[in-house]
């Protein structure tokens, strides 16, 4: 700045020197600048006040631009470009136009775009619409992941699908006081994991078992597919029944119990949670144990395959004063709000 001032200062005294004086000073600046210019550095450093005078000067006389020593005539124009780029982005920094996307809505975009393969930016456009966000179905689809290969579910989802078609059942063996053998048939359903169906006897015989069947899926409600293992107790009768039901019988491979996954978890949860806790007396005492660790199970025990949700849907509760109450004595319990 004080360059500038110093050569504006410069100007005005120039103004009341004599033309001869003013030829002679020029002559002999050239030839000194001439002197400087055989001992310069091959690229000078040039202050922004530097650069800033010379465009001024070569804007107000374009023809001094034949006159420049120290930098070569296209880079004082490139720099005036440069400035003039500046000066227009700073000029409509805050000139109306469209709105900026929030970066959590881009991201939401996204994410819906992931999770449904199957989506195009108008199901996503609506979604985000009932959602109250206000925004373009163009910028929808700007913003949408874009596959690399066709659209397509995932088998995660495929299964998840079908669950609710499927069901599994298993016989759990407990030892009672008297070192009887008692033997717990367990019904249960894939799609929310709820055990629909328990009934406990001193010999699973086929007819027993086939019986169970009937009662566990009356009228319409039996399932597509029925999942369990190759116990020599499901003979002809249980097989004919399953069939006359409408329910495709899928017995497990040979030492495959990892194929009923969803049964044999639901066994050794009720070994850990129940029965390996207290000591069983007889027939009855084990079915009404297992009618309330059922009920629990069903209605207020929380599972990571349902989101931490209870496989009858337990609704949360945001009020009120917190009450424990005692499943099986005290052995589990189920807190409310009151």
């Amino acid at each position: 700045m004080f360059a500038i001032l110093h050569v504006l200062g410069m100007f005005v005294a120039d103004l009341f020197k004599s033309r001869c004086r003013l030829e002679a000073e020029n002559v002999l600046l050239r030839h000194q600048l001439t002197i400087a210019m055989r001992q310069a550095p091959p690229r000078l450093r040039l202050r922004g006040s530097d650069r800033a005078l010379l465009i001024w000067m070569t804007r107000l006389w374009p023809g001094l631009l034949g006159a420049m020593r120290v930098v070569q005539p296209a880079t004082v124009l490139r720099w005036h470009r440069a400035g003039f780029k500046m000066f227009w982005r700073w000029k409509s920094r805050n000139r109306a136009g469209r709105p900026r996307i929030d970066r959590g809505l881009r991201d939401l975009i996204r994410r819906m775009s992931r999770e449904n393969p199957l989506w195009g930016a108008s199901r996503i456009h609506g979604e985000l619409l009932m959602l109250g966000f206000e925004v373009a179905q163009s910028t929808v689809s700007k913003y949408m992941a874009r596959p690399s290969k066709p659209p397509s579910q995932s088998w995660k989802t495929f299964l998840r699908s079908h669950a609710e078609a499927i069901a599994a059942i298993d016989m759990c063996v407990v030892p009672a006081l008297n070192f009887d053998l008692l033997f717990a048939f367990l019904v249960l359903g894939h799609g929310r994991r709820q055990l629909l169906w328990l009934e406990v006897t001193r010999h699973p015989t086929a007819e027993w078992l086939a019986r169970q069947i009937t009662e566990a899926f009356p009228w319409a409600s039996a399932p597509t597919y029925l999942v369990r293992d190759n116990d020599h107790a499901y003979g002809h009768v249980f097989t004919s029944r399953v069939r006359a039901m409408g329910i495709r019988d899928r017995p497990i491979s040979p030492g495959s119990p990892w194929q009923n996954s969803c049964a044999e978890r639901l066994i050794g949860t009720l070994r850990r949670e129940c029965l390996d806790q207290m000591l069983i007396f007889g027939e009855g005492h084990l079915r009404r144990v297992l009618s309330a660790y059922a009920a629990y199970y069903n209605q207020a025990r929380t599972h990571l395959a349902l989101q931490k949700d209870a496989p009858s849907h337990r609704a949360i509760q945001r009020s009120g004063a917190i009450v424990a109450i005692p499943i099986l004595a005290g052995l589990h319990h189920q807190y409310v709000r009151m």
